[in-house]
Parts: structure tokens; C-alpha cells; sequence
């Protein structure tokens, strides 16, 4: 399991039934810095087959390659401590979504509201989604927290907060979004179909769709076609530390098994629910 530790300015390894973690990127004391050693405030990170570590450097405006074993990163893209819109910069990067398959990756460009694509080796990105300045317009994004790439329709599922609340699927190639869960108008709700801050989305093989609602503190389910949700980790409304309560939960992924991880961030824990 890896880990953003975005306080300390580091991700985490954790091998398999270990308690204590190792450093893979990023000083080991917490310390940031824009140095190739160092890292500001990472927000995520991937891995490829080859255990190469992809993380977005947040407050460096940049995504940063480690692979196994370096003590220093190299940067893929963005500008190191340079904030633009041009196509080799980044304004608060925050999610990256990796094509396992062609290696090709996506950045929430969240400041510039765009979702940038870089193929292999490229340091100059193209805009895929958004780019036409913050709004609810359907060719326009929001704040976007998270984006999951899905092969099967070749779309990106994008996680909304703020003034936005929701989740839309933007095809790649196409001009507009379509919505999936939440309201047009980016309303804040705690009901079955709503959110308040839609922080993280992910999907599963059959095509269901899992969203952290960070400040509901859940995780709701939506069957595949479906725009009401399930709570199926966390209780509505209610904080807590117990085993059943979250706490400002930011993000969520799946195993083979579809057993679910949650970042439970107040409470300083990872916590895993079964299999819904």
C-alpha cells in the first residue's frame, strides 16, 4: 500500500501485514522542499507495474517520476515552483489517473480547471476536459478532487467540490461532460443523490461507482446507471474514531477482492471495509 502522507511531504510504503512504513518519495522527516529529493504537500501518487512512482507534487506545481530505489524524483511535467496555464505548467495539480496500458497519464489541473493529457515522454500537455475557466457549464469544470480514467469507455470520472458537488464523466475527445451523480447546480446535499464535497471517485470492474462525500463523511455506492447512492462506509453526517465513523474521509480504493480503503484523514488512519 502506498500512501500520500501530504503533511510530511512524503508517500509511504507499507508492505503486506507491516505496521511501520518506508519512505519512497520524498524526505523521510517530513521535510518539504522543491528540490529532485524533496516534495510540497503531495496530493497523489500511482504506481506502474514496474513499481515506478508517479506523484503529484502539489505545492511544486509539477508530477514527479521515482522509480524504485531513487533518492530523488524527475519531473514529467509541469514547471518546478512555477505556477501557469501554459502547456508545460500547473496551477495545484491534485489527482492523476494512469493508463495502465499505454502508460499514458491525466492531471487535475485544478486551478486552471482543466484536465491535461501526457503521453509517454512528453512534457508539453494537451487539454481534454474543462479549460474554458471555472462554471457549471457542461464544457466547463469546478474544483475537481479526483479523476479515474475508465478503459472500458475511455472517459474520465471526475470528483467535484466546492461550488460544483458532484461526479461527470467527460469522454475523452468530446467537448462537454455528461452528469453522474449529484445536481446541475452543484448544490451541497446530504440526501441519497447529492454530496457535500464529492472528494473521490473510483470504479470496479462491473462499472459501479464508489465516491468519498468528504464532508458527510460516507463513502456512497451507486449501481452502474443509478443516480441514487448507498452509504456503504461511514454514517451520514457523523464524525467519529470508532471503527464504523469517519472523519474527513478524502479518498477511496479497491482491491482485487473489492474490498474498499478508505483515507480516513482527521483520524490519521487507513481504514479498510469489506466488500459491499
Amino acid at each position: 500500500m502506498y500512501i500520500t502522507d501530504s503533511d510530511n511531504s512524503r508517500i509511504q510504503k507499507y508492505s503486506k501485514n507491516a505496521s511501520v512504513g518506508e519512505t519512497v518519495a520524498g524526505e523521510g522527516s517530513g521535510i518539504a522542499g522543491v528540490g529532485a529529493g524533496f516534495l510540497s504537500y503531495p496530493y497523489d501518487v500511482a504506481i506502474d507495474l514496474n513499481q515506478k512512482i508517479f506523484v503529484v507534487d502539489s505545492s511544486n506545481h509539477r508530477i514527479q517520476l521515482w522509480t524504485g530505489g531513487s533518492s530523488v524524483g524527475t519531473t514529467i511535467s509541469g514547471t518546478t515552483d512555477v505556477v501557469g496555464n501554459s502547456a508545460n505548467t500547473l496551477n495545484i495539480p491534485r489527482r492523476i489517473a494512469y493508463n495502465w496500458i499505454t502508460h499514458e497519464i491525466y492531471i487535475s489541473d485544478t486551478r486552471n480547471y482543466r484536465i491535461m493529457y501526457y503521453p509517454v515522454g512528453v512534457l508539453n500537455g494537451t487539454v481534454v476536459a474543462g479549460g474554458n475557466g471555472q462554471g457549471l457549464n457542461n464544457n466547463q469544470l469546478g474544483v475537481q478532487h479526483s479523476l479515474y480514467h475508465d478503459a472500458v469507455t475511455n472517459s474520465l470520472f471526475i470528483s467535484q467540490c466546492d461550488n460544483t458537488n458532484n461526479i461527470i464523466q467527460w469522454s475523452i475527445g468530446a467537448s462537454n461532460w455528461t452528469l453522474i451523480a449529484g445536481y446541475l447546480n452543484g448544490a451541497i446535499s446530504s440526501s441519497s443523490s447529492g454530496f457535500s464535497c464529492a472528494r473521490d471517485v473510483t470504479l470496479d470492474p462491473m462499472g459501479n461507482i464508489y465516491v468519498v462525500d468528504r464532508d458527510n463523511r460516507r463513502v456512497q455506492f451507486f449501481s452502474i446507471g443509478r443516480s441514487n447512492g448507498t452509504t456503504i462506509a461511514g454514517i451520514n453526517g457523523i464524525s467519529g474514531v470508532n471503527a464504523s465513523l469517519l472523519n474527513i474521509p478524502i479518498s477511496v480504493v479497491l482491491d482485487t477482492q473489492l474490498n474498499l480503503y478508505v483515507s480516513d484523514s482527521a483520524n490519521h488512519r487507513i481504514q479498510k471495509f469489506m466488500r459491499y
